[in-house]
């Protein structure tokens, strides 16, 4: 199914068009601005002063679905202050003020004023791959911001690659994405975040209409685009998934136990840094699952849950990961399309880029699907629903029997920030609240809530798995988790090979009980109870404090537009475990 243009959508009364999406369509509109495909895009990609070629190959297949010419080499495009997304730059026009609107408006006005004193290109996209989610795109830049159009392109698909199918499939109640990006804005006034330098993500997730201003990193095109579409989804009545989804088929495994689970799939949400990439893209969870299974993948970073038709949908053909784990001569650069905020180094007279954020924090990569094997463009529903959080005081993993915990404790994810964001210094240090894992919400918390309450109410259990460290004696003093101990966890779910028991501390959660984590992870009960923490008078204070603050978090949101469902979740976190001993 696919979107609807500007007059589609408004036809019947264009009175009604938001002043955002009026502005964006008549700078996309002006027929000055070029419409260039991938390749001209990369083409002119190679004059812009802050892209230098390597002599690493564009994946081929990925070369030729683009357009690319046979050999092309893959861009590098470095930037300054500023590697990672500036969330605090977003600035919501239908939640300002009318003066603040109206101020808003007039600055991007002048803005559009100077952009287009430039010269002007576009490009066209198809976001989502499954015929019945699909959404056109336009990005409208500067020439000399033709890499980041390049990105787009290739990290969504090019709106001519599926023309023929788009253009038959149904309308839905959905208008066109329009993105525009202006690198080279600067505005003095504080009311504009200025972390590096002014930049200004402006929203109107109604309009489905977004502006990236000042901004380089191409994480802002994606993630901005993304946001609209995850938005369109919910406005479908859809769940918005910032996650990895993957779908295990055992029915061909030599054992008989195994056979007998069939097909699992399983869906893991996390920030940057969590291990949700790890998670779902792990060929075989670390040598642990058996010989015999099969596995797809949909994607390890945006997806959507259709309630209605139990079914998810992916919107990308790429993934945009983080390389600072890829060292030269690591498989996965086979794979690659285009490198951002890379060091280079010249290896037996080849220039290539350094994976190991050397040069800076958050070095990043397109790199084509085909790196997960075997992928599809739609998936079952989700059998597990995996919190990935960054929360000393939870052990590796839980398991809640009360739905309403489950959704309580996603939409109240607690995590540590990471260098994909541009935030000062101390911020990292400091747990935030990021419902979800989606920072890119631009709706109502209250209706994410309500979404992943249906998910599972509709059958999925919630899993929550702390990929940080777990209180040896203080908040700070850790017992490390390692990787692979938690794949081989994800292992003992999909297989049913666990046994559960309480955990006092929170009613409706539950940890491994101890013979069936012994079986497969000797030590696991001993090491990671929290019964056996040092300094436990500390560490039930903690713990306790940290659910007080999820409660108070949740109180804070906009959930109290909704008392019933507040209540709900509210009573879900209630502490338990009686006194600080």
């Amino acid at each position: 199914m696919s979107s609807q243009s500007s007059y589609e959508y408004y036809g019947p009364d264009l009175a009604k068009m938001p002043p955002l999406r009026a502005i964006a369509e008549t700078v996309a509109l002006d027929p000055r601005v070029r419409a260039v495909t991938a390749a001209e895009a990369y083409e002119l990609a190679l004059a812009q002063s802050d892209v230098c070629v390597t002599d690493m190959p564009v994946y081929p297949p990925a070369a030729k679905r683009l357009g690319l010419p046979e050999g092309a080499r893959v861009l590098n495009n470095c930037h300054g202050r500023i590697v990672g997304r500036s969330a605090n730059a977003r600035r919501f026009l239908n939640a300002l003020t009318p003066p603040d609107q109206q101020r808003v408006l007039g600055d991007l006005r002048e803005a559009m004023f100077d952009f287009q004193k430039r010269p002007l290109i576009k490009a066209h996209a198809v976001l989502g791959l499954d015929r019945d989610l699909m959404i056109k795109a336009t990005l409208v830049g500067a020439q000399d911001d033709a890499v980041n159009i390049f990105n787009w392109l290739a990290n969504f698909t090019p709106y001519a690659e599926l023309a023929q199918a788009y253009e038959k499939s149904a309308k839905l109640p959905i208008q066109d994405i329009l993105v525009v990006g202006d690198n080279l804005w600067a505005n003095a006034d504080p009311y504009y975040h200025n972390h590096g330098g002014p930049q200004l993500a402006l929203v109107d997730e109604k309009a489905n209409v977004i502006f990236n201003l000042g901004m380089r990193y191409f994480g802002e095109r994606k993630k901005g685009t993304l946001t609209l579409a995850w938005t369109s989804g919910m406005r479908l009545g859809m769940a918005a998934c910032h996650g990895g989804i993957k779908e295990i088929d055992f029915s061909d495994c030599g054992d008989a136990r195994a056979r007998a689970v069939g097909r699992r799939t399983v869906a893991f949400f996390g920030l940057s840094g969590t291990g949700k990439s790890s998670h779902t893209n792990s060929a075989d969870n670390g040598g642990t699952l058996p010989a015999g299974f099969k596995k797809v993948v949909l994607h390890d970073d945006a997806f959507q849950i259709d309630c209605e038709q139990k079914v998810c949908r992916v919107w990308e053909p790429t993934l945009f990961d983080k390389t600072d784990s890829r060292p030269i001569g690591h498989p996965d650069w086979r794979y690659i399309i285009s490198v951002m905020n890379h060091g280079l180094v010249e290896v037996e007279g080849k220039v290539l880029p350094l994976g190991q954020d050397l040069r800076n924090a958050n070095g990043r990569a397109l790199f084509d699907r085909d790196l997960l094997g075997a992928y599809v463009n739609r998936c079952g529903f989700p059998d597990l629903i995996c919190w990935l959080m960054k929360d000393s005081c939870l052990p590796p993993l839980m398991r809640f029997k009360s739905p309403g915990l489950a959704v309580a404790m996603g939409a109240s994810l607690m995590t540590r920030r990471n260098r994909a964001e541009n935030v000062p210094e101390e911020e990292l240090a400091k747990l935030v609240f990021v419902p979800f894992a989606n920072p890119f919400r631009v709706y109502e918390l209250w209706r994410d809530v309500r979404a992943f309450a249906k998910v599972f109410e509709q059958g999925a259990v919630g899993y929550c798995f702390n990929s940080g460290g777990f209180w040896k004696a203080s908040d700070m003093d850790l017992r490390g988790i390692p990787l692979a101990t938690s794949l081989r966890l994800q292992t003992a779910l999909l297989l049913n090979e666990l046994e559960w028991e309480d955990l006092a501390i929170l009613p409706g959660a539950q940890i491994p009980a101890r013979a069936s984590v012994e079986a497969i992870l000797p030590g696991y009960y001993e090491r990671y109870h929290p019964d056996n923490v040092e300094n436990r008078v500390a560490y039930l204070a903690t713990i306790r404090s940290r659910l007080r603050q999820r409660m108070a978090f949740l109180q804070s949101s906009d959930l109290h537009d909704k008392p019933g469902l507040l209540l709900s979740l509210i009573n879900a976190l209630g502490v338990g475990g009686g006194q600080d001993d």
